[in-house]
């Protein structure tokens, strides 16, 4: 062994140990490795930062932001409007939502889809009495899954595509993953559905985390009767089903600037009409989505050239200027083209319409308006944010031009008319000019520490490679599987990345793990595909422990688990994976 063979295998154990160890984030891990990598002279200098620029980093980083255009857009939200009926057997609810989540995660980063649906998930647990314990980490397995069938779906995937072109001469393409993912997505989808819910320990599904989660402030707010909703002509009876559904209360009925008595449950819907509405933000926005409303007063914040909007919660202490005074009064929206949407006031009902309540001091308001004039008028109200909770209101007008513009990208893309990363950038550059993604959240949208781990890694990893160390590895498993049939190196590469992947971030897995199986390939004369999607299926398949991929993470504080509950279904899972997609490997990349 070298010297620089022993360097870069030290500090890859030292990265190995210091992840396993979890106090240091692994980006300022991998990011010290690197350093002390160039400190050492295992890198050359024009080498230190080449792993910024790599195509693989870049692709991340726009999917990211591609994603987070797709959730704002509401093109998700009118997918996942359809999937929750507290009405289903537990089983038909985890397969659905398992199905939908791998659909959405072959097109979108996995974690962006875990994150989109996961409220859609509680909201269906909350609403059938269950705990979110046993629908949540199907729920991440499946996400998980379906990210192994598309180029973008996962990171690991971009790596390897990218590693073959530097390799073999070629990357893979867009859906070069799919015959194998696909097949392995589809059987381990069934196997949480009909099997693996079945194993998540019995305490953890008679635990009610939601309680755990806090209880979300309820708002009295008022929603529009559009002249074209398909509400019109209904009665107010017949939007109790969509109330239901998004847990939120009808108060009644305003009309013309006066409430009707009662509940006017029995009242025909006029355009222009006022729904009076108690409910949290999140599932008041919903039941305006599903019911054909509107939010009042947002009518100049819609359609495809719309500013972008985004909502605040305030507090109103002692001697704000809003104290005393209405909405309608301040004339908050046409001056300040900020709608107020819903007030809070320690528990009690208000009569009057929202924008003419008049605001007393320890209420709390919910603002919809502009994201660059938001904290102008929070200070001119003279009200103190609350801590953000991740409240968006998406912006439905612009859901068709998103789904259009990213699929003739991944069509532009799939066809080699574009290279992948171009058509991604046009992607966001689109989405920036037509406000769905607001320039304020671009860098927000980006998961950094994921672009400094994998920046960091790939000169590492070139380094290994170059120095002769990944083929001594190669070499050890060979002499150690000597005489063994091809197929069952094959089967061992794929167990031992797996396993690496279960305590180590996905992406540094599937970058170590490569070059190994190339060299093994090699060793062999056997087919270098047939190892690298090996590699690139193991290197996804972290479903043994929660630090694993960072969806089993998310789904481990709202569900309720613990460290030692992943194997129960997780272990099983992997075991799966390996027989169904070894033989499609073998079938789709022989070797």
């Amino acid at each position: 062994m070298t010297t620089d063979q022993t360097i870069l295998f030290s500090l890859i154990v030292l990265i190995f140990v210091f992840l396993i160890w979890g106090k240091l984030r692994y980006d300022v891990t991998s990011f010290a490795a690197l350093v002390l990598a160039s400190l050492a002279g295992v890198i050359p200098k024009d080498k230190i930062f080449s792993g910024f620029g790599h195509p693989a980093v870049i692709i991340i980083a726009l999917v990211l932001i591609v994603s987070r255009g797709l959730s704002r857009s509401g093109a998700i939200e009118m997918l996942a409007s359809k999937l929750v009926d507290s009405s289903r057997s537990l089983t038909k609810h985890i397969g659905i939502m398992a199905f939908v989540s791998a659909a959405l995660s072959s097109i979108m980063n996995n974690v962006a889809a875990l994150a989109l649906l996961m409220p859609v998930d509680m909201q269906a647990a909350q609403r059938a009495k269950r705990s979110p314990a046993l629908t949540l980490m199907p729920l991440s397995f499946a996400s998980i899954l379906g990210g192994m069938v598309t180029l973008i779906g996962t990171p690991p995937n971009i790596v390897i595509a990218t590693f073959r072109e530097s390799a073999l001469g070629e990357p893979y393409g867009m859906f070069s993953f799919a015959p194998v993912g696909l097949v392995v997505a589809i059987v381990g989808v069934l196997f949480v559905s009909f099997i693996g819910w079945r194993l998540i320990p019995v305490e953890r599904g008679k635990h009610d985390t939601l309680l755990e989660l806090g209880d979300l402030q309820d708002y009295i707010s008022n929603a529009k009767v559009p002249e074209a909703s398909n509400a019109v002509g209904t009665m107010l009876k017949n939007l109790e089903p969509f109330a239901e559904e998004s847990d939120v209360n009808i108060l009644g009925l305003v009309r013309r600037g006066k409430r009707l008595p009662g509940s006017a449950r029995g009242e025909t819907l006029r355009k222009n009409d006022l729904v009076v509405l108690e409910g949290r933000p999140d599932a008041i926005d919903q039941f305006v989505a599903s019911a054909d409303l509107k939010h009042l007063g947002t009518d100049k914040h819609e359609g495809v050239l719309a500013t972008a909007v985004s909502l605040v919660e305030v507090v109103v202490p002692e001697g704000a200027m809003i104290v005393g005074r209405t909405a309608m009064g301040v004339r908050l929206l046409s001056r300040r083209n900020v709608t107020l949407l819903g007030i809070s006031r320690k528990g009690r009902r208000i009569r009057e319409q929202v924008r003419k309540a008049p605001i007393k001091a320890g209420d709390i308001l919910l603002l919809l308006g502009p994201e660059e004039q938001l904290p102008d008028v929070v200070d001119w109200l003279g009200c103190l944010s609350l801590a953000e909770r991740g409240y968006e209101v998406p912006q439905r007008g612009k859901a068709w031009a998103a789904v259009a513009i990213f699929a003739a990208s991944i069509i532009a893309a799939s066809t080699g008319l574009i290279y992948l990363p171009m058509a991604l950038a046009a992607v966001v550059v689109a989405y920036v000019l037509l406000r769905i993604v607001p320039l304020s959240q671009i860098y927000d949208s980006v998961e950094w520490p994921v672009i400094v781990l994998l920046g960091s890694m790939i000169p590492i990893g070139a380094a290994l490679e170059k120095s002769g160390g990944t083929t001594l590895v190669a070499n050890a498993i060979v002499d150690w599987t000597a005489g063994w049939p091809t197929v069952a190196v094959l089967t061992v590469l794929m167990f031992v990345t797996m396993t690496l992947s279960d305590v180590l971030n996905n992406v540094a897995t599937a970058l170590i793990a490569a070059p190994i199986g190339i060299d093994i390939a090699t060793r062999l004369n056997a087919n270098p595909d047939s190892f690298l999607m090996a590699v690139a299926v193991a290197a996804s398949c972290a479903f043994l422990t929660p630090i694993g991929h960072k969806n089993n993470t998310i789904v481990m504080g709202p569900g309720g688990y613990k460290f030692g509950d992943y194997w129960r279904m997780g272990l099983p899972l992997e075991i799966l994976v390996v027989l169904v997609g070894i033989p499609m490997i073998l079938l789709v990349w022989p070797l």
